[in-house]
C-alpha cells in the first residue's frame, strides 16, 4: 500500500485529471502500477517521467538519491508489463531498462534540463536505471469512462498544460536550447498533428454525416488544423536548426499556444453539446 504523502498525490491526481499541486506542481507526473516482485499485488506510485518524442516515455528510479533502488524499479524487472496513467489515458506499457551508451544519453539529456537528476547521481554511488515505457495497446483509447464530450476536453487541457510548461522551460532556458527542451516540443508537435489527423480521419467525418448543420463549424475547424499544421512546421524547424535560441523558440511557441488556444475553445462550444448529447 502507498505511503500516505503518495496515496494523497495518487487521490489527487485521479481526481483532478492529472492536476496536483505541491512539489509536483507543474511537473510531468504519470502514476505507475506494477506487479510485486514476490508478492504479486499491485502497487502504484507517482513517477516523474520525460517525453521522448515517440512512442515510449521514459522514467528514472533515482529514489531521490537514495542508495538503493526504489521498490516499482525491483517490481518491473520481475513484471516488466506495467499500468501507466497520465491524466488523460490509462495503458499497458512494457517497461526496459535502457543500457550503455543510451541510458547515458538520455540520462545525460534529462541531467542537462534538470541539474537535480545529476544532483540525485552525484549522491549514491549505484548508477540510476533509467526506464523506457512503451504502450502495448491495441484497441481504442482509453479514457476511463469518460463520456466522449469530457474525453475531448481533458486531452485538450493535457495539450494546454504541456504547451504552458513548454513555454516556462523555454523562458527559463540558458542562451543554448536543450537537447530534452527540443524533445518535449517535438513531442508536443507529434501528438497534437496524432489528435488531429485522427479528429480529420473519423470524427469530423462522423459529425458531417451526422449533423449537417455542423458544416460551418467544422469547415472552420479543418481550415484551423491546416494553420496549426503550418505553426508545426514552423516549430520543427526553429527546434531543428542549429543557430536557433529561446527568444526565437519562445516566439514560436506562443504563436501556436494563441491559435491552438483559439481552436480549442471553439471546439469546445461547438461540439461538446453534440457529443454529449449522443452519451447514453
Amino acid at each position: 500500500m502507498p505511503n500516505l504523502f503518495n496515496q494523497q498525490v495518487i487521490d489527487e491526481f485521479r481526481a483532478n485529471r492529472g492536476r496536483v499541486g505541491g512539489p509536483f506542481e507543474g511537473g510531468r507526473l504519470i502514476l505507475l502500477t506494477t506487479t510485486g516482485a514476490r508478492s504479486g499485488a499491485r502497487h502504484t506510485t507517482p513517477v516523474a517521467y520525460l517525453p521522448d518524442g515517440g512512442e515510449r516515455i521514459l522514467v528514472i528510479a533515482s529514489a531521490g538519491g537514495a542508495p538503493h533502488h526504489p521498490d516499482w524499479f525491483h517490481n518491473l524487472l520481475a513484471h516488466p508489463r506495467v499500468t501507466v496513467e497520465d491524466g488523460v489515458f490509462t495503458y499497458e506499457a512494457e517497461a526496459v531498462v535502457l543500457q550503455g551508451e543510451e541510458r547515458d544519453r538520455v540520462f545525460a539529456r534529462a541531467a542537462e534540463a534538470n541539474p537535480g537528476w545529476a544532483a540525485y547521481q552525484e549522491n549514491t554511488s549505484r548508477v540510476l536505471p533509467v526506464v523506457a515505457l512503451t504502450s502495448v495497446e491495441t484497441g481504442p483509447p482509453n479514457f476511463g469512462g469518460a463520456s466522449p464530450g469530457e474525453a475531448i476536453t481533458v486531452l485538450h487541457d493535457a495539450f494546454r498544460r504541456e504547451l504552458a510548461l513548454i513555454r516556462r522551460e523555454v523562458a527559463d532556458s540558458g542562451p543554448v536550447l536543450a537537447a530534452q527542451l527540443r524533445v518535449n516540443c517535438l513531442t508536443i508537435c507529434q501528438g497534437l498533428h496524432n489528435h488531429h489527423a485522427g479528429e480529420d480521419r473519423a470524427m469530423f467525418p462522423f459529425l458531417r454525416d451526422r449533423w449537417p448543420e455542423l458544416a460551418p463549424a467544422l469547415d472552420r475547424l479543418d481550415e484551423e488544423h491546416r494553420k496549426i499544421a503550418a505553426l508545426l512546421d514552423e516549430l520543427k524547424q526553429v527546434i531543428s536548426g542549429t543557430g536557433a535560441g529561446p527568444g526565437q523558440l519562445l516566439a514560436e511557441v506562443d504563436r501556436l499556444t494563441d491559435a491552438l488556444e483559439a481552436h480549442l475553445t471553439y471546439e469546445e462550444e461547438q461540439l461538446i453539446p453534440v457529443l454529449d448529447a449522443m452519451a447514453p
